[in-house]
């Protein structure tokens, strides 16, 4: 799944007009730069959620065949969900799978999906971050064994602790995860946050990280960034 569904509020004036999704790096949309992404790892069968302009997605998708996968949209054209509302929404989409694979749009990277993948299928954890070692005014903290704990907000100083540890880390959450099935046994309703959830679930169950500090990794949030995505990225 492909969180496409946000207000982009960070790259205006573009998203006064246009869905995020569809801001273009080296002449492709960041919606088709993550398609293609997912592809060199054998997924074609995308969801992808709309809410902001979702009616220009829905045609970049039809014009474009999809880009070459399956592409289904989970429209939350009457309110927007955040993430963990926009994958829950999304739930009848996912029967059958196991586990399956979110990203958000905005984020371009080199990480190799595949090890992560399979990182995840041997923890037998209910879910696995991508995270990096980088500075973010909101972290993820976690254990000695990449055991998610908790959470912080590195301006207000607030902290969110799911689980007791003698020595906590922070990382930056990368936007990328490998979900297993069970995550829809979630105990929420409308709008709300991954985040949330995945504190949920580290109270009684295993979260990993998975740590890939080195990659090239970009947050194509602002238009500053998307000119240096420009540089980095086909």
């Amino acid at each position: 799944m492909i969180f496409a569904a946000g207000l982009g509020t960070r790259l205006k004036p573009f998203t006064d007009h246009h869905p995020k999704a569809l801001a273009e790096v080296n002449g492709k949309t960041l919606l088709e730069h993550s398609i293609k992404y997912l592809q060199r790892f054998g997924i074609e069968d995308v969801i992808v959620n709309v809410h902001h302009f979702a009616d220009q997605i829905e045609e970049v998708i039809k014009e474009n065949s999809g880009f070459g996968s399956w592409v289904t949209l989970s429209d939350e054209r009457n309110e927007v969900l955040e993430t963990g509302g926009g994958l829950k929404k999304a739930v009848s989409y996912f029967e059958g799978e196991e586990n399956f694979v979110v990203i958000n749009v905005d984020v371009l990277t080199n990480l190799d999906l595949g090890k992560m993948i399979e990182t995840h299928l041997q923890t037998g954890g209910i879910a696995t971050l991508a995270v990096m070692e980088r500075n973010s005014s909101r972290q993820l903290l976690f254990d000695e064994h990449m055991v998610l704990c908790g959470w912080t907000n590195n301006n207000s100083g607030e902290q969110k602790i799911a689980r007791e540890s003698l020595s906590m880390k922070p990382f930056a959450f990368s936007g990328m995860q490998v979900i297993s099935q069970e995550i829809f046994t979630m105990p929420f309703e409308g709008k709300f946050s991954m985040i949330d959830v995945y504190l949920h679930f580290a109270k009684t169950k295993i979260v990993k990280g998975y740590n890939h500090s080195g990659n090239i990794f970009i947050d194509v949030g602002k238009p500053e960034s998307l000119e240096k995505a420009g540089y980095l990225f086909e």
